[in-house]
């Protein structure tokens, strides 16, 4: 399993864009993409720094909300409640 995390991108330059998540900047690889990214499109960027798909503002805010409510200690079931997660996924199970 790999570890994504939406992030928006701030420039693009090349194959490589700048992009935010959770207020922090960074420089990630667009060479896995096969379409253009703009400015303001969402990323799911991977941990080894590359973008690994675009994902639609309102999945990747969806997402980033869940996350935080995580950081927080928070249950982000009902953040994520049509999500199709395995029940092995699922917070309720988890915190069993």
């Amino acid at each position: 399993m790999c570890i994504g995390i939406p992030s928006r991108v701030l420039s693009v330059n090349g194959q490589l864009a700048c992009v935010d998540s959770f207020g922090q900047q960074r420089e990630v690889s667009l060479l896995l993409l096969d379409e253009p990214v703009n400015i303001g499109d969402y990323l799911l960027v991977q941990v080894g720094g590359f973008a690994a798909s675009r994902m639609s503002a309102e999945d990747a805010e969806a997402s980033l909300s869940a996350m935080q409510a995580l950081l927080n200690g928070d249950r982000p079931d009902d953040l994520i409640a049509d999500a199709d997660l395995p029940s092995a996924m699922r917070y309720s199970e988890v915190s069993k």
